[in-house]
């Protein structure tokens, strides 16, 4: 077992039991091999500060190594637990990997702490979406317009949901509103398009 994969197990309570089984097989350090006073907190894993750790991590993503990222997401997390913004990176590395129960459960920690961050409730919703869970999704979204009514890509989302849930006057008009707020919005006029020609 690498370095990077125990320190993502060793992220999360998700992983926590097989961190409990790889550590049983494992032999005690000689006397020689361990300083008296080594620091075996979260500050033993590497020399990084937790946005130095991010910073890597972002770069992993970049590079579509998304394991690797989301082992120095979850160093990073043990370095500097609740920060919204780590779990929500987190749970959408997750979701990159289709483990969208895992993803939900950071989503749900990062909004807990940042109850008022618009971009959590859509990717909430989006994830939602893709699980089928309409009605969830339609809430996430209908809070993120609470939150911020001028983000265009918002409706869209919204647009491509109430499609989803066969509501194509609903759509309409939230691709509407979308391409108020931005007319060059070539995604939400194409749909309306479409959505226009059928009717």
């Amino acid at each position: 077992m690498t370095l990077f994969q125990l320190i993502m197990l060793g992220a999360s309570a998700f992983f926590a039991y097989k961190i409990y089984e790889h550590i049983q097989t494992l032999q005690d350090p000689q006397e020689s091999d361990v300083k008296p006073d080594a620091d075996r907190t979260a500050e033993a894993f590497s020399p990084f500060d937790a946005s130095s750790l991010i910073d890597k991590a972002d770069d992993a993503m970049q590079k579509g190594d998304l394991q690797k990222a989301l082992a120095i997401y979850s160093e990073a997390n043990i370095k500097a637990p609740n920060d919204p913004e780590t779990l929500f990176k987190m749970g959408y590395t997750l979701v990159q990997q289709k483990r969208y129960d895992e993803a939900l459960e950071y989503y749900k920690e990062a909004l807990a702490l940042d109850a008022n961050n618009s971009y959590i409730h859509q990717a909430m919703a989006s994830l939602y979406r893709k699980m089928a869970s309409f009605e969830k999704a339609k809430n996430h979204l209908k809070n993120s317009l609470e939150i911020d009514a001028n983000n265009p890509i918002t409706y869209y989302n919204y647009g491509n949901l109430l499609v989803d849930m066969k509501d194509f006057d609903g759509a309409k008009k939230m691709y509407e509103n979308a391409l108020r707020l931005d007319a060059n919005m070539k995604e939400a006029e194409e749909e309306l398009d479409k959505l226009t020609k059928e009717s």
